[in-house]
């Protein structure tokens, strides 16, 4: 969908930004499926459901998720059960979107 799959994650300790919704709009075109959504505090996040025919596989998709975000240094909140995971992304260190985590979002696309 994009050449973000072919970044790498920049580690984020804070002191920046988070993208604004006209940033996130931009962003969210390069990426598959995705939704953008706003937490309790009105942070945004990207969250994206999966779909799987049993637990097996979506425990070995979460799995290969996990080594991406080892590699990455990024690591999103994960949600499996029978059929299916969730994925949800956000930088924690700036409370919402930045450029990193549309990158996780790509590379999890290409599992």
């Amino acid at each position: 969908m994009s050449d973000l799959s072919e970044k790498k994650c920049v580690p984020c300790e804070g002191g920046i930004p988070a993208f604004d919704i006209s940033k996130i709009h931009e962003y969210i075109k390069k990426v598959d499926g995705w939704e953008v959504n706003k937490d309790a505090s009105s942070n945004y996040f990207l969250i994206k459901e999966f779909k799987f025919e049993n637990f097996l596989k979506s425990q070995n998709f979460v799995n290969k998720v996990g080594e991406i975000a080892e590699k990455e240094g990024h690591h999103p909140d994960i949600c499996f059960g029978w059929g299916y995971a969730k994925i949800k992304i956000f930088t924690h260190a700036i409370e919402g979107l930045a450029e990193s985590d549309f990158i996780l979002a790509a590379k999890i696309d290409k599992i």
